[in-house]
């Protein structure tokens, strides 16, 4: 009998011991069986869906409405929306910045975050912009109170298309009754973040088409100097990879950034688990699903948050992004290229972190005398200014200690891949660091390829922190 209780006791502890692990599994999975689902399984959850609230006539209307749609997911949901300023313009945007906002107890930053948007870009950048506010809340005369005022103090930026003022009626709105107590969170809060969701929801939807990308902000933000110039950079740097989700802002859903082609299926996800989790944890489930393991952010931070009071009871609010720079214009271009290097990699530390505006370094083991780290361009390009840092604050002696910097032409082919048969050195690193400026002014040609060369073996690892290369601009036509 003892015998049987101690294979008992050892069942729990294993039972216990892999609750956890198993969970997570089990959410990923369900996760992406309902956002991979066949038509038929959500035909069917519909009409279970349909028939449980056909018991609260009011809400069954609001739920037809909004998961009718969900067999389709690269389709548009069927929403009426209520123009509010503004109307589409037919031709096809660059960018297009999202904002909901509700009525707020405390304070409000609708126009501040609109103002700023505007005041930081310039003539040429506003032209690849549009703006779409999404008011939000139920209460229809605070809305066409905010448009009024919103359309006396942006009336010129409505008329040339670059503002658009919307709102999704409550009809469409799934029910925000009886919803599940996630985490334990009170009633009114599980009500206003799952709403939320529902708001981005219908504002990506509306949004689908307008534009290349889309940025998420939310309404109490400011913007850095500039900031379309500095995000164009990072995405003509991110050609040819793989990406789903830039992140120009490490709080919140504030300067998140997406190709349009993806709103859909966010906008669907967002509706299908809407009463789940808040939306900026649902982001990072959506972002897995589509094969986005990492987070991939930018520094320095684009926004800012600036509100004083949530939305949300107008609790106090004062968290701030500490790497915000209003003046973040000097982002280097770093044109699209392979990497290449003989220096022995230590774990997943490659060489393409090093010339990345992520966060996140080259690490190689001791390199020896010849030993090389090369960048060579999709297309040769006219660089202006090369600056290149190795070592970290924490690890200060991992620096090139004796290395040159050389830039080359005449591409040919190779068992390693594609190398410069020609280079030209511009300088020797001091303390770890290089700086070459005026870089077009002292080489004639187009440059190929950017090679570090290590002139001295050295005991020490090497940490290639940050190389940050700046292209000439073509002349204005």
């Amino acid at each position: 009998m003892r015998l049987v209780w101690k294979s008992l006791d050892k069942m729990r502890c294993f039972r216990k011991r892999s609750t956890i692990p198993f969970l997570g599994v089990l959410v990923t999975c369900l996760l992406f069986l309902n956002l991979y689902i066949e038509d038929g399984y959500v035909l069917e959850e519909d009409k279970r869906q349909l028939r449980e609230t056909s018991v609260h006539p009011s809400n069954s209307e609001r739920y037809v409405h909004t998961f009718k749609d969900l067999t389709n997911f690269s389709g548009t949901i069927n929403v009426t929306y209520r123009y509010l300023a503004g109307t589409p313009l037919p031709r096809k945007k660059y960018l297009t910045i999202g904002l909901s906002s509700v009525k707020r107890k405390r304070g409000n930053y609708l126009m501040e975050t609109i103002k700023s948007i505007f005041d930081q870009s310039s003539y040429e950048e506003l032209k690849e912009i549009v703006v779409v506010v999404h008011l939000a809340d139920f209460d229809l005369a605070w809305c066409e109170n905010l448009v009024q005022d919103i359309s006396r103090k942006f009336a010129h930026h409505i008329i040339a298309g670059h503002l658009l003022v919307i709102h999704a009626p409550e009809v469409y709105y799934p029910s925000l009754d009886g919803l599940k107590r996630n985490y334990n969170d009170p009633e009114d809060r599980v009500r206003f973040r799952s709403k939320q969701n529902v708001d981005y929801a219908f504002l990506l939807n509306f949004c689908t088409n307008l534009s290349d990308f889309y940025m998420m902000l939310e309404d109490d933000v400011l913007c850095s100097r500039n900031f379309l110039t500095s995000l164009k950079k990072v995405v003509t740097s991110r050609e040819g990879s793989y990406w789903v989700m830039l992140e120009f802002s490490k709080l919140g859903y504030i300067g998140k950034l997406y190709h349009s082609r993806d709103l859909p299926r966010l906008a669907h996800f967002l509706l299908m688990f809407y009463q789940e989790m808040p939306c900026d944890w649902l982001l990072i489930h959506f972002r897995g699903l589509l094969a986005q393991k990492d987070v991939i952010r930018f520094k320095p931070s684009l926004f800012q948050h600036m509100g004083y009071y949530s939305s949300y009871k107008g609790a106090e609010n004062k968290l701030k992004d500490d790497d915000f720079e209003e003046d973040s214009i000097d982002i280097p271009d770093n044109p699209p290229a392979s990497l290449y290097t003989n220096i022995n990699v230590f774990e997943n530390y490659d060489a393409t972190k090093a010339y990345s505006s992520v966060d996140e370094y080259f690490w190689g083991k001791p390199p020896s005398t010849g030993d090389f780290f090369v960048i060579v361009f999709n297309k040769s390009t006219k660089i202006s200014k090369i600056k290149i840092l190795t070592g970290t604050d924490d690890r200060q002696n991992d620096i090139l200690h004796h290395g040159a910097l050389e830039v080359g032409e005449k591409l040919v082919g190779t068992k390693r891949g594609r190398q410069c048969s020609s280079y030209i050195t511009l300088g020797e690193f001091k303390n770890g660091h290089i700086e070459v400026k005026d870089v077009d002014h002292k080489i004639a040609f187009a440059i190929e390829c950017v090679r570090i060369v290590v002139t001295a073996s050295q005991k020490e690892w090497l940490i290639i922190r940050s190389i940050s290369l700046w292209t000439t601009q073509p002349p204005s036509q």
